[in-house]
């Protein structure tokens, strides 16, 4: 007689896959629910009696943990594990993986499409374009701003991980010439890539990326004493995590025209609407969309089947 397949519940799988992947490949070694969101009301009733639960943005907190006795793991459908009390989980004997490294060419991808939406300004053209510009125009073309060469720029990466690494390779293809701050010095470097104490990076900067993780020493690292330091013009960058940013400071800082900002995430989201950077000048911001194009979505389920796979064979990948 074969040994019953363990419950294994996805509390909120709409994000990771919108319906172009197939969570069938869990069924293979467990029975699976799939609930698209998950109200926080709603937690405790839908991982009753799982074994397994996956997350991505749903919290699992110490006192969820205390009231699902059969729970034996949980898998964060996401690099940061910030959702689930790990400790408690800990406690309590529970298994927590999350999903490392599965998209950093998409995030940095998402890096450069911010750049370049800056120095080429494409929509701001294209809806002028659109609007009879161009057709009333004497000339064969026309620029309503500045149009600007990366060439010879000086990109700063506050933080170098595979995400940094990825857009250190795109900067330097670009012509660009690169400094890294990292917690501690490297020296053994790509050529055209350098490290630099933090305030020599703000301070040089044409362009600056966060690629750091938020830590307590990180929280704000973006605020107005760093923000002082910037250069003239400079294009702040981030799709790390909204609260590297003090974001009263940063719109102040930019209503004020000292530079610009290409933002992926915010410090709560979905933003409330009266978060600041909503109506500042000067900003793009997209809604934490770097890390979802298909190609990573789907590396990323691969790699989360593969932590269960691992879990249930005894052989637990990706710990937290």
């Amino acid at each position: 007689m074969s040994k019953p397949k363990p419950k294994l519940v996805v509390l909120d799988g709409y994000t990771l896959n919108p319906g172009d992947l197939d969570w069938q490949v869990l069924s293979e070694c467990a029975e699976v629910e799939v609930y698209e969101h998950t109200a926080t009301g709603d937690l405790l009733a839908r991982a009753h009696g799982a074994q397994l639960l996956l997350t991505n943005k749903t919290v699992i907190d110490r006192q969820s943990i205390a009231q699902l006795p059969q729970l034996k793991y949980i898998g964060v459908l996401a690099t940061g594990t910030n959702v689930v009390d790990s400790k408690a989980a800990k406690q309590q004997g529970i298994v927590v993986t999350n999903v490392p490294a599965y998209g950093p060419d998409a995030v940095a991808q998402m890096v450069f499409a911010h750049i370049l939406q800056h120095c080429q300004q494409v929509s701001l053209h294209d809806n002028a374009v659109k609007q009879g510009v161009w057709s009333r125009e004497r000339d064969f073309c026309f620029t309503l701003a500045p149009l600007t060469s990366l060439k010879d720029k000086v990109l700063g990466l506050v933080g170098y991980g595979d995400i940094g690494q990825q857009v250190a390779n795109i900067a330097l293809a670009f012509g660009m010439r690169v400094i890294i701050s990292t917690p501690t010095p490297k020296t053994d470097l790509p050529q055209g890539i350098s490290w630099s104490e933090l305030d020599s990076v703000l301070t040089q900067a044409d362009i600056l990326s966060l690629h750091c993780p938020l830590t307590d020493d990180t929280k704000q690292l973006i605020n107005p004493t760093s923000l002082d330091k910037l250069k003239p013009g400079c294009l702040l960058i981030n799709t790390a995590r909204g609260d590297l940013i003090d974001e009263a400071a940063l719109a102040h800082w930019l209503n004020s025209g000292k530079g610009f900002a290409g933002l992926d995430v915010l410090s709560t989201e979905p933003p409330s609407a009266d978060n600041p950077l909503l109506s500042a000048s000067n900003v793009t911001i997209t809604p934490h969309i770097a890390w979802a194009t298909f190609e990573a979505r789907r590396n990323l389920l691969s790699i989360a089947v593969d932590n269960v796979h691992g879990f249930l064979d005894g052989k637990s990948i990706n710990c937290v």
